[in-house]
């Protein structure tokens, strides 16, 4: 086997640690799922490059046929090094592809409820717990069979699972109940559930030792942290707006809890020895989503859902190593050890990066003074532009209208409105519209629009320059 050797740190109890000898090989991968594109990108962390795309479906918005039969809104992953085998959940097509990580290889697609959302394989390898965001259960599938053999009853809308290390507990995050779900994996009831802060939580991690799990509150910016030994909430943690991703890892001795925050553009780094204390802060490209570390714990990868790319970012340096440009608009992100046994990257079944007007992110600042702030990402797809939108601290259930302007300066006129929307109880709001954004915003016609301007009342809150 081609490979280096690292060294892998266990914990043992709170704060002692064993060392132990890991081998990080080249035949990892790093796999991202791109919703836009609906392709899975695999990546060779041996040489941060880009292999190529698994694709899964057709971009937006040729999914929108009556006859369509790919997949759509490409968006959670799993994964097994025991089976070599991917999980792929496509949120739109209501389904779970199932994929070979040694020949890139679509092994079955199963469609289970409506609008799954992740789905994790126990530690063993045997089954597949798939969230189904859409409705109150979890879809569990045989890895063997590769069929759905069960259903457990759970609160409305679960986000995500998490298994303890020996696979006796599952942790359920929902993203409609402020409620946390905790699993006996042998009977498939519950043994308890737990209030929470929030009733988006779309993603959670449990702790290599055990010891915790986390999850994030993507709708009021927190990451909370639940004792696994107690079952009781340690810590509630201010991460920041948009906390889309969490997970753990050790360097140098040193557990570390990392959460991407998607509306500062910044990875976090929190110490858990020192009782969770944030003590680094990573800049990322836009909109950080789905991460996970290497194997060795000294690296970490990032996907950016604005960028359409992902970034590896050195833990030891806390700074970004190199940023691969990969499918439109990552979810998930998922470090897979020993995807393979072959010794030299393949490219079976595996296409190039497909047409890749790269996307125009626009920041959008306060018109004067204060602390709402968002962006709009502008992308190509076919005749027409998708913009997707991201708006924070705005005043709550209110009416906002996202504009083209002519006007070179204040007071600006909406000349061309682009979305109509209503914010929800804390001011935020996420979603998407199409149009010819591109093509009348150029920098050749200057004379045409000038700005992409957002009004309350007629009045310009937000601007993007």
């Amino acid at each position: 086997m081609n490979g280096r050797t690292f060294l892998f740190f266990a914990l043992i109890g709170a704060a002692s640690y064993r060392v132990q000898a890991q081998t990080v090989y080249a035949q990892d991968r790093v796999y991202a799922a791109n919703q836009i594109s609906n392709t899975v990108s695999v990546i060779d962390p041996a040489t941060q490059k880009l292999l190529g795309e698994i694709p899964l479906g057709k971009p937006q918005p040729d999914i929108l046929s009556a006859l369509y039969k790919g997949q759509a809104l490409v968006h959670g992953l799993g994964y097994s090094p025991r089976r070599k085998m991917l999980t792929v959940v496509s949120i739109g097509s209501n389904s779970v592809t199932l994929i070979s990580t040694q020949d890139n290889r679509i092994l079955k697609t199963i469609y289970v409820g409506r609008a799954p959302h992740e789905a994790t394989f126990t530690p063993d390898g045997n089954q597949i717990w798939v969230s189904v965001r859409g409705e109150a259960y979890l879809s569990v599938i045989d890895a063997t069979q590769l069929k759905e053999i069960g259903r457990i009853a759970v609160s409305d809308g679960p986000g995500m699972v998490a298994f303890s290390p020996d696979g006796k507990t599952a942790y359920v995050c929902s993203s409609f109940t402020p409620q946390l779900d905790i699993i006996d994996r042998s009977t498939q009831k519950r043994i308890k559930s737990l209030p929470v802060v929030s009733p988006f939580s779309p993603n959670i991690f449990a702790s290599p030792d055990g010891n915790w799990v986390a999850f994030t509150h993507k709708d009021v910016g927190k990451t909370t942290v639940l004792n696994a030994r107690t079952r009781q909430i340690e810590k509630v943690l201010p991460s920041g707006p948009i906390s889309n991703h969490v997970t753990f890892t050790v360097l140098n001795n040193d557990p570390l809890m990392l959460v991407t925050v998607g509306g500062e553009n910044k990875l976090k780094v929190y110490r858990i020895n020192q009782g969770f204390a944030l003590t680094d802060s990573v800049s990322t490209g836009s909109l950080p989503h789905g991460v996970w570390p290497t194997g060795d714990g000294r690296q970490v990868y990032v996907g950016l859902e604005n960028d359409d790319a992902v970034q590896a970012i050195d833990l030891q340096t806390m700074a970004v190593l190199k940023t691969i440009p990969i499918g439109q608009c990552p979810q998930a992100l998922l470090y897979a050890t020993k995807a393979t046994t072959l010794a030299s990257p393949s490219v079976t079944g595996l296409v190039p990066l497909g047409d890749k007007s790269h996307s125009q992110v626009i920041a959008m600042t306060p018109v004067a003074g204060g602390l709402a702030k968002g962006s709009v990402v502008v992308r190509s797809i076919g005749l027409t532009d998708l913009a997707l939108q991201t708006f924070t601290h705005l005043l709550p259930n209110t009416t906002y209208t996202l504009a083209l302007t002519r006007s070179a300066q204040a007071p600006y006129r909406s000349d061309t409105p682009i979305n109509e929307f209503k914010t929800d109880e804390k001011g935020m709001f996420t979603g998407q519209s199409t149009g010819s954004i591109k093509t009348m915003v150029r920098p050749e016609k200057p004379a045409d629009y000038r700005y992409v301007v957002l009004f309350s009342g007629g009045q310009a809150v937000l601007i993007g320059r």
